[in-house]
């Protein structure tokens, strides 16, 4: 137990010893300050903006901004589902069918929302050229919308009286050409070092031992892995994910991976510190943050290694579903990252944790993946949070609430609502839905509370854009591709309206001078009631469904 608390040490201090000066080179690259050593992409930005034209320059409102990011997404979504539905016929796919249309549509939804929810066996079901050119290049596509609306937040909390956001297509350029590519680039580099897989290859014939013949999937692995991870994607290249040595082969490359799935979320609060040139206001979400994380861990950590179903075996430690080379520890780390971050991407099964040790991560997820969260997503949610707080804390003590000089009215705790209520009400209507199912029985590996539990994270990780599977749940339906396309497009777009119109009201107002009845968003009181918001919204939301499934599953154990 003690040296996985010094693995835990160990990978969050790496993790804010890199994010620290990531987070400045974000800051500055979103403004517009490139910096030299990276000038020489600037012509690749450059021509992006002279395909685009005139709409690169334009100073969008919170209409325009939106109708832009729609039209994007709209866009992709239907190259996507035709790419899937004619792989067949292109190169590379003789041996691989087309999709059907319900998963087609559901593969296609979940990738452009940044969901990555996979109902389907990667290397079985899709071609090398749908998972390049449709697959990894929606994962880069929906990471740098994430975090264009991110930043058009930044700038209407830091400007006064002006409307205008900025322009969107000059920050999804940005965020894609300074931040999301080199950086994938370098982590595509140390995963081939490791043995990951990097081929255009479709794979190759082998005979096994018993003389059969059989069939090596390879393809571009390493490429797409990257930015699933730095992406807060996670849709893995094999059905298996990061559990498969040919995606994570080594130590080194589970840590890398493991790292990258937080690198983004954790440097973008410094960014927030920096931008609005107040560090302390980035150090409360951080603070926040590693406080859900590091007891997240432990609990899964002290699960796994004292479950109640394993005790007097192996120990009373939990290997079921484990890849040895990786153990309790960083799969526990694994299992908190990618679901405190809207990642999906796992490196152990799921299904096999204790009961507490699966309920941990679902909750984190039923949090509205606020802890980190995903690529930008995350810190705009959180940021819906700490204005609810604020409102509260206004409430408290009698007086207009106002945060980093701004009064926060009634249109802003509307919008910050959306954002916070969202994925919760999606959650559990998702989860109603699938459970009302006439047969709903028939596509579960488990029955009682274990099967509901596997509805529940199921629900849960469509409605809040993560895409990690519990597992035991056959999701290859087509009302569970049909329903789960609508909850995965809901709980993107909707916050990511609220979160623009609430970034031009805020915009548009003046600042106030701070006072000595000004309430402190950066004290430890402040923190204390920020973490007992985000507590009490997910536990009163989620606590009678979780009773039903995780929590019965572990008194049922004898």
């Amino acid at each position: 137990m003690s040296s996985m608390m010094f693995q835990g040490m160990f990978f969050f201090a790496v993790l804010i010893g890199v994010s620290i000066p990531l987070g400045w080179y974000i800051k500055e690259t979103m403004q517009g300050k490139i910096p030299k050593y990276v000038r020489f992409l600037k012509p690749i930005e450059n021509g992006v903006y002279r395909v685009l034209g005139p709409i690169s320059e334009t100073n969008m409102g919170a209409k325009l901004y939106l109708l832009s990011v729609a039209f994007l997404s709209i866009a992709s979504f239907v190259f996507l589902t035709a790419l899937l539905m004619v792989q067949h016929y292109l190169p590379g796919g003789q041996n691989i069918d087309n999709m059907s249309w319900d998963l087609a549509i559901n593969t296609a939804v979940s990738f452009v929302t940044n969901t990555n929810w996979q109902a389907y066996s990667g290397e079985i079901s899709l071609t090398n050229v749908s998972q390049m050119f449709g697959l990894t290049v929606q994962n880069f596509v929906s990471a740098g919308v994430g975090i264009a609306v991110l930043c058009a937040l930044f700038r209407g909390i830091t400007q006064k009286q002006v409307k205008l956001l900025g322009n969107f297509w000059k920050d999804l350029t940005r965020s894609l050409v300074y931040i999301l590519f080199p950086i994938s680039v370098i982590v595509a580099v140390i995963l081939v070092s490791q043995g990951t897989v990097q081929t255009l290859s479709q794979g190759m014939a082998y005979t096994g031992f018993e003389g059969q013949d059989l069939w090596m999937y390879l393809g571009p692995v390493a490429s797409q892995v990257a930015i699933k991870q730095l992406g807060t994607n996670g849709g893995g290249f094999f059905g298996t994910n990061s559990a498969y040595p040919f995606e994570n082969p080594t130590l080194i490359s589970n840590f890398v991976e493991n790292i990258s799935i937080l690198l983004i979320p954790a440097a973008l609060i410094f960014t927030f510190g920096y931008w609005v040139k107040d560090w302390k206001q980035g150090r409360t979400v951080l603070i926040t943050s590693l406080f859900f994380v590091v007891l997240a861990f432990v609990g899964v950590v002290a699960s796994e290694m004292h479950g109640p179903v394993f005790a007097n075996v192996m120990d009373s430690m939990n290997l079921e579903g484990k890849e040895v080379r990786f153990g309790i520890g960083w799969s526990s780390m694994w299992a908190i990252s990618t679901t405190a971050a809207s990642n999906g991407s796992v490196n152990a099964m799921m299904d096999s944790f204790t009961p507490f040790g699966g309920a941990i991560p679902m909750f984190l997820m039923q949090l509205g993946e606020i802890i980190f969260g995903g690529a930008g997503s995350g810190l705009y949610g959180m940021i819906a949070f700490l204005l609810l707080t604020v409102f509260i804390a206004g409430l408290l003590v009698g007086r207009t609430p106002e945060y980093l000089g701004k009064k926060i009215d009634a249109f802003d705790i509307k919008m910050a609502s959306i954002v916070v209520l969202t994925p919760l009400m999606l959650t559990l209507l998702g989860a109603m839905a699938i459970t009302l199912h006439p047969e709903v029985m028939s596509w579960l590996t488990n029955s009682g509370a274990h099967g509901f539990s596997e509805v529940l994270y199921g629900a849960t990780s469509l409605a809040n854009n993560n895409g990690s599977a519990f597992g035991g749940l056959t999701s290859d339906t087509v009302f569970l591709n049909i329903l789960g396309s609508i909850l995965m497009g809901l709980s993107r777009y909707l916050p990511i309206m609220a979160i623009l119109f609430l970034a031009e009201n805020i915009g548009s107002k003046k600042t106030s001078a701070l006072s000595e009845g000004t309430l402190s968003t950066t004290n430890i009181t402040f923190i204390t009631m920020l973490i007992i918001v985000i507590v009490v919204i997910g536990a009163l939301s989620f606590l009678p469904a979780m009773a039903l499934g995780p929590i019965a599953d572990f008194f049922s154990i004898k």
